[in-house]
């Protein structure tokens, strides 16, 4: 990480570690590196932000125990559960939730209410009603409890048992558990059945005792009868005078199998008698287990109750019991016939998430005051960025309540310059489900912005699905107060540095350069063409460089082209590159500079030297960011920066047809004339002063003074040149110096070349002709030869490019010349 830091991978990165103290305990630190840039005067160094959250840490560690403590729980009793906002209409599951429901997580992952379909249509009715009932107003709500049946996709039906309860202080959301009771439902339709079976025909069943013990032992259901004595009233008729009837008088007929196992009894023993049934009873359950079973006589109706059963071993078993009254033809009940189920695990499934419940409330209490201890800025956001909880930190610094943060738009609070880019970059990470950070400017209740550094980091469940979001926030304002000093200091180091009248390798103070580099300074930063106009040797590409560098495209490539220098027939295939085969000698595809260029800036030096079919083909580039290949037809985009130079003057080559006028428009965007060293003589002894000091340290001499006949020779001479000839003088004098003291032979600047007057536009038609007839003496004493110590140029004492830029404006033809001779 500190290598990619240094080489300008990445602005920062931010690391967790754990540390052992020397007393033996350990805590975890966070910490943000940064790399400052540097200045000439200070060194680059790398600056880290370390905090203490240990504290956080053991949160984080204690929420993902008790979400598993619940996920465990839930699993064991078949009870999912769920939170619904009545405000935004979220739903979330958990995963038994999903499975109950027979939905893939994987497919569904975020719930909504399309599982209604899935209701049983004649338990929709009751279905609705309750939703209804949960979305009315607070003080509305309270809790419910529903049975109901869902259809799955095979047809198979499930029964559910579901209880909601609406959270007071949140006030928009309501949690609940669904539970599936399947089983329960099979077992008590089987029971039913088998109740029916009993009532109808009694013996019959007794008969068949051993098929009813098998059912009865897979449900955990035993049955049983008890014989209700008759007793005379006092007109001597046969009655059910249970009022005067002693309790406890009732003897057991029958017990099945089952029976005795639930009570733990020899199935070979008698049937014990109903006070012995009722010591087993635990004690605080007898209080009501008889008047129940008695009413049941007196009313002839059926009865169910619920008690717990105490085994000679101690332990208790819940037993759930429903009781029938058997009626004679003269309306007396004559017995009691039932059913007892083993109802102890589903008890114990209840008390399971009870105590999962209650221990996940106190963890989260004690969550929470941990929380609220912690100076930093926490929240906790649902998967789609809403917000659940912040931290006393919070809510101390904005002034809102908890209630405040739930409902209302974060957005608010931060600084209006950072919200939009603040909100995209984080729904974008949100989306992404990777730990993300940001910095941003918090709105305070003392109507002050600091700044804060937040970091989010998901919450998985087992199936890797994000169920919350926790964000810490830290206080960074110190840090960027810092950073800020640190930018000024910079500008106040830059502003030293061009008060040395440097910028970049520009040297100079004169007003003419001025003028160039408030230029360059005003059209860097855009993507606008610029044309650079110029002599021979003024530092045209060192000008495009200046603008490159200073651009929003510094970190691309910068290349560079001298059109001049390239033949005209291979100038299309360097410039927009060429398929294979497109002409001879082109044996693989190749990418043009254009290409090479993509996303940077290219630089066209000496452009009026185009041809005219490349001409046509830039004119496209500029106007539609297109070109093809040479030989090849598919159309290719291009986006870069285009930066012309010329020594022309393309106004003359426009009205001799040289060169196309609506190029030169859409070139000439932003002109920069580059002035002549003849023009900037205040600039000379700065220029020798920086080149001396260049090429000395280059050659290991050590030269401390510059001769003043040597500056007063330097700024009479006119350097047709221009700064190129200055420069390679310096260079050459350098190596010949001796001593400390550096001085240019008088003889190299003896001859200077007449001053050439500018060209404001075309020639008259009788000095070009004189300028041609000039030209063609030089070519024809050269034979033809251009450069070289023997050729035209060095005769005319004009620059090469500049004699061919000539020889093609007036149209001379140099081989007719030869012949001629």
């Amino acid at each position: 990480l500190i290598t990619e830091l240094l080489e300008g991978k990445r602005r920062q990165f931010q690391i967790e570690k754990k540390y052992l103290r020397k007393d033996s305990s350990s805590i975890w630190v966070s910490n943000n590196v940064s790399l400052v840039p540097g200045t000439e005067r200070v060194p680059q160094f790398i600056m880290a932000l370390s905090e203490d959250i240990t504290e956080r840490k053991r949160v984080e560690q204690a929420l993902r125990r008790s979400e598993a403590y619940l996920a465990e729980a839930q699993k064991l009793t078949h009870t999912g559960s769920w939170v619904w906002n009545v405000r935004t209409d979220a739903l979330f599951w958990s995963q038994e939730v999903f499975r109950i429901y027979d939905y893939d997580p994987e497919k569904m992952a975020h719930p909504t209410w399309d599982f209604f379909e899935r209701v049983h249509p004649e338990d929709r009715p009751k279905f609705e009603q309750r939703k209804k009932r949960m979305a009315s107003t607070q003080k509305e709500r309270a809790d419910s409890e529903i049975d109901f049946r869902i259809v799955l996709p095979d047809g198979t039906i499930k029964h559910l048992h579901s209880i909601a309860h609406p959270v007071i202080e949140s006030g928009d959301e309501v949690v609940g558990t669904v539970m599936d009771v399947t089983e329960q439902w099979k077992a008590r339709a089987e029971l039913e059945n088998a109740f029916e079976e009993i009532k109808q025909r009694t013996e019959a069943l007794r008969r068949s005792e051993a098929y009813l013990a098998e059912a009865q032992k897979l449900t955990h259901t035993g049955s049983w009868a008890v014989r209700v004595p008759q007793m005379e009233n006092a007109q001597g008729e046969a009655g059910q005078g249970l009022a005067v009837l002693p309790r406890f008088g009732w003897d057991a007929s029958y017990w099945s199998k089952e029976m005795y196992r639930i009570f733990g009894l020899d199935p070979d023993s008698t049937p014990p008698s109903f006070m012995e049934v009722v010591r087993r009873v635990h004690p605080e359950d007898a209080l009501y287990y008889t008047p129940v079973v008695e009413q049941a006589i007196r009313d002839k109706t059926d009865f169910e109750i619920e008690y717990r059963l105490l085994l000679p071993n101690g332990q208790a078993k819940y037993i759930h019991v429903v009781g029938h009254p058997v009626v004679n033809a003269s309306g007396d009940v004559i017995e009691l016939v039932g059913t007892a189920m083993d109802v102890t695990e589903q008890h114990e499934a209840r008390a399971a998430l009870q105590t999962a419940f209650e221990q996940l409330k106190a963890e989260e209490t004690e969550l929470r005051r941990m929380t609220d201890a912690i100076a930093s800025f926490i929240y906790v956001f649902r998967p789609d960025g809403t917000a659940i909880y912040a931290n006393q930190t919070v809510l101390d610094y904005t002034g809102l309540t908890l209630e405040d943060v739930q409902r209302e738009d974060f957005s608010r609070i931060f600084h209006p310059e950072d919200a939009e880019r603040l909100l995209e970059k984080r729904h974008e990470a949100l989306a992404r489900g990777k730990p993300f950070e940001v910095e941003k400017r918090e709105l305070g209740k003392d109507g002050k912005y600091r700044w804060f550094l937040v970091r989010y980091n998901p919450l998985r469940d087992d199936q890797g699905h994000i169920i919350r979001w926790y964000a810490t926030g830290t206080d960074i304002e110190d840090r960027k107060q810092a950073e800020e000093r640190m930018r000024d200091e910079n500008l106040a180091l830059r502003e030293q540095i061009d008060q040395a009248f440097m910028f970049e390798d520009i040297v100079g103070a004169s007003p003419a350069l001025q003028t160039v580099l408030s230029g360059l300074v005003k059209v860097a930063p855009t993507d606008s063409t610029v044309l650079i106009t110029g002599e021979t040797g003024t530092g045209k590409e060192l000008i495009a460089r200046a603008i490159h560098k200073h651009s929003q495209r510094s970190g691309q490539a910068f290349i560079s082209v001298n059109c001049a220098s390239i033949p005209s027939s291979l100038i299309a295939s360097e410039l927009f590159g060429h398929e294979k085969g497109a002409f001879t000698g082109a044996v693989q595809r190749r990418q043009g500079r254009f290409e090479l260029a993509h996303s940077g800036t290219i630089f066209l030096d000496e452009v009026g030297d185009l041809p005219a079919e490349t001409q046509i083909t830039l004119l496209r580039v500029l106007q539609e960011r297109q070109f093809e290949r040479v030989g090849g037809n598919r159309t290719l985009t291009t986006d870069v920066r285009v930066i012309a130079a010329t020594n022309r003057d393309l106004t003359a080559a426009i009205a001799a047809g040289t060169f196309r006028s609506d190029l030169f428009y859409r070139l000439n965007v932003f002109p920069i004339e580059v002035p002549p060293l003849r023009k900037r003589k205040e600039d000379i002894p700065m220029l020798v002063e920086y080149f001396v000091k260049r090429y000395a340290e280059k050659a290991g001499k050590h030269i401390c003074k510059i001769d003043n006949n040597t500056l007063e020779l330097c700024q009479s001479y006119a350097w047709p040149g221009n700064i190129r000839e200055l420069q390679n003088i310096v260079e050459r004098s350098v190596i010949l110096c001796s001593g400390e003291i550096f001085w240019i032979e008088k003889a190299w600047l003896a001859s200077p070349e007449p001053v050439r007057q500018e060209l404001l536009g075309p020639l008259p038609d009788t000095l070009q002709n004189q300028e041609k007839e000039i030209i063609e003496a030089a070519l024809a004493e050269s034979r033809g030869k251009v450069a070289g110590p023997q050729g035209a140029a060095a005769k005319l004492g004009i620059p090469r490019s500049t004699l061919d830029s000539k020889i093609k404006q007036l149209k001379i033809k140099k081989h007719k010349l030869i012949s001629e001779q």
